[in-house]
């Protein structure tokens, strides 16, 4: 499989919004493409719409896809193929790999059609979730000090998927889908956020370009792809990255929260009051909670009590986002070819996971609703992800957690290519890809 995972095997496929049959061409590379008439929105019947677009203008654009290599490129199928679509999921560790979404879809028509429960706040439901994290870092708080060392992985790791729940509560605050009172929010997305010494605010600046230009080219603000010019800049920058973006990839939020998040140049000034707020509330859990937690249990208490469970929830910030929205056959587009609807129904990614993790985080990788409206409670993203399967089932991209999955990303997702999406260090600098060779020799390849 290490060969078929290789992004210099694909070919691309074009499609045009025009009235002409298919077409088969072949590129100055000699790769055959094919042009294929896209659906209309008039043809999309199966989904219920609350409101109507009226006037609506169908503009012709190309959009790329990805697909595997073929013997005879002329008997290459369509990317709305079952079977091909199949494939490809099968290949990357997907459970589906959704059709492309039709041009002339928008944000409006998607939302329209979910149902007006999704979006209704619940304050016993919010404060719940609320107490199941409480609960659940409190028991992982014990775990630790009653567990034999041997034993101290598994109490990590329960502790340390429990304060991503920590992290998901604020997160629900800052997408003010968490009370009716926006003072409220405020006050626990801040509470929330202090043992994981993120300072609420700033993230919350950042994440909001996030879901506005999700999957934009040097836009987005999480996970984008490296850039050709900076593997080129220095051999130093050039190694970083290859081990950033191949074996230290599911702990690589802590340099992004380390670049992001304390600078209060990265801000405008009229952010800057709030993020400085953020920033004290976060400094005074490290000045008074650090010395509090050594005084009792000493560095050795500091290591195991928070920091061996931070770094467990970074995993799972790291792991949850780079899932979310990566992937061989995913594109990021620059702003003038990027469609919103397409980026956040068919550029993100619902996965599932075991279900105490999905309980203990809140649901948020149920992910494709979330990018639909952050304005949807984090318990009320099942119902909307059961709407959008009713609705848009055929574009979703779909997942189980497993090890194929990981290493599609963890080995080929690497360099910004226009035609590729994708080029792995492999094949752009092999003499220096021993990181990602060697992920290729361990990591199991099965989904």
């Amino acid at each position: 499989m290490e060969s078929a995972i290789t992004i210099s095997n694909h070919v691309n496929l074009a499609f045009s919004l025009s009235r002409n049959p298919s077409l088969s061409t072949k590129n100055s590379a000699g790769i055959s493409c094919i042009k294929w008439q896209r659906p209309c929105l008039r043809n999309l019947g199966h989904v219920r719409l609350n409101q109507q677009r009226k006037g609506t203008r169908r503009k012709s654009t190309l959009v790329q896809a990805v697909a595997v290599p073929v013997a005879q490129p002329s008997a290459f199928p369509p990317t709305d193929n079952t079977e091909h679509l199949k494939q490809l999921a099968e290949r990357y560790g997907f459970q589906q790999i959704g059709e492309p979404l039709p041009d002339d879809v928008t944000m409006r028509d998607i939302i329209t059609s979910l149902p007006k429960q999704v979006f209704e706040i619940n304050d016993t439901k919010a404060w719940g979730t609320v107490l199941i994290s409480v609960t659940s870092y409190a028991l992982g708080i014990f775990m630790i000090a009653k567990a034999p060392w041997y034993l101290l992985p598994l109490a990590w790791a329960w502790t340390g998927t429990a304060i991503t729940g920590f992290f998901v509560i604020g997160h629900d605050c800052a997408h003010k889908s968490f009370s009716k009172n926006k003072l409220v929010e405020d006050i626990v997305g801040t509470l929330a956020f202090m043992p994981l010494i993120y300072p609420y605010e700033p993230w919350r600046f950042k994440h909001d370009q996030h879901h506005a230009k999700t999957n934009m080219l040097r836009e987005d603000t999480a996970w984008l792809p490296i850039m050709k010019e900076d593997i080129e800049s220095s051999p130093g920058l050039r190694k970083a990255l290859i081990y950033a973006y191949g074996p230290l990839r599911t702990w690589m939020s802590i340099a992004h929260w380390l670049k992001v998040h304390f600078n209060l140049k990265n801000f405008r000034q009229s952010e800057v009051k709030r993020a400085t707020i953020s920033l004290a509330a976060v400094f005074a859990f490290m000045v008074i909670g650090w010395p509090l937690i050594i005084y009792k249990t000493g560095i050795v208490g500091w290591i195991k009590f928070w920091l061996m469970p931070w770094l467990g929830y970074h995993f799972w910030m790291s792991t949850f986002t780079i899932v979310h929205h990566t992937a061989p056959h995913i594109p990021f587009k620059s702003s003038k070819e990027w469609n919103a609807a397409q980026a956040q129904l068919s550029g993100t990614v619902h996965c599932d996971y075991p279900r105490w993790i999905e309980i203990l985080c809140h649901d948020i990788s149920v992910h494709i609703p979330h990018h639909i409206s952050p304005k949807i409670p984090s318990y009320n993203l099942r119902a909307a992800n059961q709407s959008l399967n009713e609705n848009w089932g055929k574009y979703l991209n779909k997942a189980k957690w497993n090890w194929r999955l990981m290493r599609t990303i963890m080995t080929t997702c690497h360099i910004y290519d226009k035609d590729e999406n994708y080029v792995s260090f492999e094949k752009a600098v092999p003499e220096e890809s021993q990181p990602i060779s060697f992920l290729k020799r361990v990591m199991p390849d099965y989904a």
